[in-house]
């Protein structure tokens, strides 16, 4: 195949008009756009997506309407994800009093795994079990864990791709505090 440079568009294939040409680029751009939302990345500025209670097996999840929420995923393989539990049991007790929620959501597949490290650990803060991973593909986890801290708007402020013990405890402490102190917009 042969490419040609016309003017100011992008090369294209000998023989194709530039109106083709356009058409190409704008159905490759939609393609790419659609791959991502399909995906359906969450990201800082993101509202999260729902937390009805059908995606955990009729567990209702705390009203967060109005409160700093951090939504964590996890499962019981995971190292990393064990370390953050201790952690998160701080900064509950730090915060709890406020208007502040951990949701804890288990991506195991298996309920006897999820059930036997739920029990171990004894959260002070909501633990669940995601069993169809359904909010983990809407949220596009990069990684175990993950967790999402909400503003009271339920918008995703900070995203934590991993737990790094101390770093991250501290990081996620700062972050809290500061959406507490920014009250109700």
């Amino acid at each position: 195949m042969v490419i040609l440079k016309i003017g100011s568009m992008p090369t294209v294939p000998i023989g194709w008009s530039r109106r083709r040409a356009a058409l190409f680029s704008l159905a490759a751009l939609a393609f790419t756009l659609a791959a991502g939302a399909a995906r359906g990345s969450i990201g800082v500025g993101d509202s999260f997506p729902s937390l009805g209670s059908d995606n955990f097996q009729g567990a209702i999840p705390p009203n967060t309407t109005g409160k700093v929420v951090i939504i964590d995923f996890w499962a019981s393989w995971c190292a990393p994800c064990k370390a953050s539990f201790a952690a998160y049991g701080r900064i509950n007790s730090e915060f709890g009093a406020k208007d502040f929620e951990i949701l804890a959501i288990s991506e195991d597949q298996d309920e006897a795994s999820y059930l036997s490290f739920a029990k171990k650990v004894n959260a002070s803060f909501w633990v669940a079990r995601d069993a169809g991973q359904n909010l983990a593909r809407a949220a596009n986890i990069p990684t175990m864990p993950t967790s999402y801290v909400l503003d009271r708007t339920g918008r995703v402020r900070y995203v934590h791709a991993g737990f790094h013990g101390l770093v991250t405890e501290r990081e996620i402490e700062t972050e809290v505090s500061k959406l507490l102190s920014e009250g109700t917009h």
